[in-house]
């Protein structure tokens, strides 16, 4: 590594650290507040302009400081340290295009809540991931497999309810929607979902 790259590598590294040095002083002040920030979702923008995934804000700001992404909008929340003040951003662009391959996303209970955004897929509540359990539509023991198609986000109420019977086994069970595979196209309704409550979003979103 050349004495230039050498200098420029250490300069990012610094900048780091002042952002790990901010989160730990906001954090001696208010642990709740400063997790809160932290964690706030940051839409990411491919170099195009499309957008292509949520992360967190720390993830976010680890990005921009490494210079692989640049601020595009600003959240108007300040991190406060001692020696340095970093804006939390909104919306990030990576500085170099990355491609995106158009396939279906890795079949597990976090992408099966994450599709159903965390609802039970027969009477509609909306719960922590944690109470939520995953339903068979086609029970196992029916010959039901483990699928996209096959498997919805579900309460424990209504797992216990339905057990081992098929819908139309049932006079008051019914799905909400039918279930499919979690593609980009539904990763990006999520981003709109989410965007609706942060207009800095909305003119990356397609509205």
């Amino acid at each position: 590594m050349s004495l230039g790259k050498a200098m420029i590598h250490a300069r990012k590294q610094k900048s780091i650290a002042r952002v790990a040095a901010a989160a730990h002083a906001s954090e001696a002040v208010s642990p709740a507040h400063s997790n809160h920030i932290l964690q706030m979702p940051v839409l990411v923008l491919n170099a195009s302009y499309e957008p292509i995934n949520i992360c967190g804000a720390r993830r976010a700001l680890v990005l921009v400081l490494k210079g692989i992404a640049r601020t595009e909008e600003e959240h108007g929340l300040t991190l406060h340290a001692q020696r340095s003040h970093v804006a939390m951003p909104s919306v990030i662009r990576l500085l170099e295009y990355r491609r995106i391959p158009h396939q279906t996303r890795a079949l597990s209970r976090k992408n099966i809540l994450l599709r159903d955004r965390n609802t039970c897929q027969y009477c509609g509540v909306v719960l922590p991931a944690n109470e939520l359990t995953l339903d068979h539509v086609i029970p196992r023991s029916r010959g039901g497999n483990s699928t996209w198609e096959n498997l919805v986000a579900c309460c424990h109420a209504c797992n216990r309810r339905k057990g081992n019977r098929l819908l139309h086994e049932l006079d008051d069970m019914n799905l909400m929607r039918e279930p499919r595979a979690f593609s980009l196209h539904t990763s990006r309704q999520i981003m709109r979902m989410l965007g609706r409550g942060d207009d800095r979003w909305r003119k990356y979103l397609f509205y």
